[in-house]
């Protein structure tokens, strides 16, 4: 099933992302796909938000992977992972990062999930932010 949102502020990328976070249970792994400066990062920080998450959320580009708990009933770490400077999924076996996928008390965020395809799950959510005229954005949500 795929649903599709039309974002015309940062703000609305934001609050759609804090909406979604509401319906996640825990285990999922949400592929973020789009352009450089799409808003990949917002949606994350609106996930965030969304879990309760305090902290400010910053792309994990040159440390790869960031964990943050969370004071949640179900969902205990966010794992936020940055694949833009990999090149194979070893690269990302080799920090840990497979040991939080479907963990059913953690939610994954993979940013630039076509640069480790090889050993991302089955079981994803597919997330792609497309930069339309007039700096829109079309979030589609694949589950």
């Amino acid at each position: 099933m795929t649903t599709k949102f039309i974002a015309k502020t940062e703000k609305q990328t934001f609050a759609y992302a804090q909406k979604l976070a509401a319906k996640l249970k825990g285990g999922e792994v949400l592929c973020l796909t789009g352009d450089l400066g799409a808003g990949k990062t917002v949606f994350t920080k609106g996930i965030a938000s969304g879990l309760g998450i305090t902290k400010i959320i910053t792309s994990p580009t040159f440390v790869l992977m960031k964990v943050y708990g969370i004071k949640n009933e179900n969902i205990k770490h966010l794992i936020h992972i940055d694949a833009y400077r990999l090149s194979h999924g070893d690269d990302l076996e080799a920090i840990g990062a497979l040991d939080y996928f479907g963990k059913p008390n953690c939610l994954t965020i993979i940013e630039w999930p076509e640069r480790v395809s090889e050993i991302l799950p089955k079981e994803k959510i597919d997330v792609k932010i497309k930069i339309l005229k007039d700096n829109n954005r079309e979030i589609s949500v694949k589950r």
